[in-house]
């Protein structure tokens, strides 16, 4: 998909000279760097979910299998 983004002239330029030390294009060095910043913010909703229940009234997982099963 094509994006339409304004980037400033100097971060342009540094991007250019990256390109051509890489040889690879500047939307693939864009396309990289967004990949990165996409898996940072995954890990951080990942260690988001740490301990969210931690303080709550809810039983123990374990506590309402055990009482479900002894319903059978």
């Amino acid at each position: 998909m094509r994006t339409l983004v304004n980037i400033p002239d100097a971060d342009i330029e540094a991007l250019d000279r990256i390109a051509a030390e890489k040889q690879v294009s500047r939307a693939s060095l864009i396309r990289e760097a967004v990949g990165d910043l996409l898996d940072r913010h995954k890990d951080d909703v990942v260690m988001n979910g740490f301990g969210l229940w931690a303080g709550s009234e809810v039983e123990d997982g374990l506590v309402i299998q055990r009482k479900l099963r002894a319903e059978w």
